[in-house]
């Protein structure tokens, strides 16, 4: 139910990721970890990281940190790209207690800093170039930091399950750039500063669950560049990218209710109600506007467990998408040797969308098929103005001008050979029909090809553990008009590929493992469609682990 749960952004379906939390049922206070090493030969990349957790039932701590350094790719066929090699660091701290009233507190920290990587596609020629776009093209630094304080209360007021969490969350998205054999290096400095607040109550038996609850977002941008010529070292303001000073405010209230009607069939269905405003400051490029947005999310689905082993799923859902400030007001470089102009004048996007599919579960035999389909109506793109940059980008500018019709099916099986061995698979298809305006109908953009998995598994529960895969993706010849102008896409389409790799652990001990991973094995040259490089070419790589 990702319409009603999560909000406007998430209309084409969510990936949810949990925060790990260390987990002691001991009155006494226990020591517990995980420290790993890796190295691969693809890119020269080292990794080291590890978390330690300490705590007992009524409170816990933990500290984790990684470091990864990589060199430049090695892509398939011996070439590197230069540049491509990127540093980052990351660093949590979690600390949690059970008082003696009833509840649990939660204080979280997060930290992650790339400090200096490479627009790799900015700066190697794409299809169709005999030269890069840019000399310079840096993220320096991209940075993000989190903090969160919840606090959850089972069979609280009113008898039912509580939540509140507050968050606050900075990324630092600043740039070094320099258009190709220009004497003019611009520097960028972005912010945004985002507070959330979240409410939820909710309740559960055994025939089903509901929770209910409120969101309240505050998103404050800042944004400033300068230009410096490096032949004489003088530096002027510019207009910076986002309208400096821009605030999105957010509002919404949800509901979602999963229930078990009969032995066989249980329904669930959720709605939301959001507001959203978008304030932007007069610049040079655009005059100060507010934009507000007020719109319905909402889905419905059943599980229906037909037999004994098999069960049938559907679900229908509709949502919407706000414009935000990078949709609003962005002024600046975009990828594909384009130039984007602001345009304050954007509505909303709006998403129907429709799955249906089947499932069997039995000893020795999983399958899922799935399929589904999406209609985006008002959909914001970037189309060409006919204008051009003195350096030669396209000028562009967001719009809602399109509408989208995207269907696919998802499949996948796990078949047990044997007690040791078993194979799975996975084949994945897309297609995408796109109307921009009162044109003509056309491929969608960026739309991935067919593809998938075919991996055989060894793993029994001793010493050793193995894996051989094969991956694979069908080329890709349908390509939208922006597509085909995009250097970072082969105009006549995206070749098929298919790779070999496998992969060998060992477990000498409870705690230790040490895993040797062989990719590309053929060192084929590839690349996955859409992409700004190549994929890896032939790579070795080993992991060493310890937990305690």
């Amino acid at each position: 139910t990702p319409a009603s749960l999560y909000g406007s952004d998430a209309v084409a379906g969510v990936v949810q990721l949990v925060t790990r939390r260390p987990d002691f049922d001991s009155a006494d206070t226990g020591v517990a970890g995980d420290v790993y090493a890796a190295y691969e030969t693809v890119d020269d990349a080292r990794r080291i990281g590890g978390t330690v957790d300490t705590g007992s039932a009524r409170w816990h701590a933990s500290v984790s940190g990684e470091y990864l350094r990589t060199g430049d790719r090695r892509i398939g066929g011996g070439e590197t790209v230069s540049p491509s090699g990127f540093e980052a660091r990351a660093l949590r701290a979690a600390f949690g207690f059970q008082p003696q009233q009833g509840g649990e507190w939660l204080f979280d920290l997060h930290y992650y800093e790339q400090p200096e990587t490479p627009r790799v596609d900015e700066l190697v020629p794409g299809f169709g170039e005999t030269e890069p776009a840019s000399s310079e093209f840096f993220f320096a630094p991209n940075r993000r930091m989190y903090a969160n304080a919840r606090h959850q209360r089972e069979e609280g007021l009113a008898g039912l399950d509580w939540t509140v969490s507050f968050a606050w969350q900075r990324v630092d998205d600043d740039r070094r750039t320099r258009d190709f054999n220009a004497d003019e290096r611009r520097f960028e400095t972005n912010r945004s500063d985002l507070y959330g607040l979240l409410v939820t109550a909710g309740d559960s038996d055994e025939a089903g669950s509901w929770i209910a609850g409120a969101e309240l977002y505050y998103d404050t941008v800042s944004s400033g560049r300068r230009a410096e010529n490096i032949v004489t070292g003088t530096t002027v303001a510019l207009t910076p990218r986002f309208p400096d000073g821009s605030e999105v405010l957010q509002g919404s209230l949800f509901g979602s209710l999963s229930r078990e009607v009969t032995q066989r069939m249980t329904l669930s269905g959720g709605l939301r109600y959001s507001e959203v405003e978008v304030r932007l400051p007069a610049t040079i490029a655009s005059r100060a506007t507010t934009v507000s947005s007020g719109d319905l999310a909402g889905d419905l689905g059943a599980i229906v467990r037909f037999a004994d082993n098999w069960q049938w799923t559907t679900n229908i859902g509709i949502g919407f998408r706000a414009p935000n400030v990078f949709d609003l007001g962005t002024l600046g470089n975009r990828p594909g040797n384009r130039f984007n102009i602001p345009n304050t004048s954007l509505g909303s996007e709006h998403v129907v969308q429709l799955d249906t599919g089947v499932r069997f579960n039995a000893t020795g035999l999983q399958f899922e098929f799935v399929a589904y389909g999406l209609r985006f109506d008002d959909r914001i793109t970037s189309v060409d103005t006919g204008a051009v940059t003195p350096g030669w980008r396209d000028v562009v500018q967001s719009v809602n001008a399109a509408r989208s019709d995207i269907v696919g099916i998802e499949s996948g099986v796990i078949v047990a050979l044997t007690d040791a061995v078993s194979l799975r698979g996975v084949l994945n298809y897309t297609r995408g029909e796109q109307r921009i305006d009162a044109g003509a109908d056309e491929p969608a953009d960026r739309i991935p090809p067919l593809g998938g998995l075919l991996e055989v598994l060894y793993d029994d529960r001793g010493a050793w553990q193995a894996t051989a895969w094969l991956r694979y993706a069908d080329r890709q010849p349908r390509l939208s008009a922006r597509d085909i102008r995009d250097s970072r896409i082969d105009p006549d389409g995206t070749p098929g590929w298919a790779i070999l790799g496998g992969r060998l652990t060992w477990l000498p001990r409870p705690a230790w493992s040490v895993s040797l991973t062989l990719d590309n094995l053929l060192g084929r040259r590839y690349r996955v469609h859409g992409s700004g490089i190549d994929a890896p070419g032939r790579n070795v790589a080993l992991q060493v682990r310890r937990r305690f």
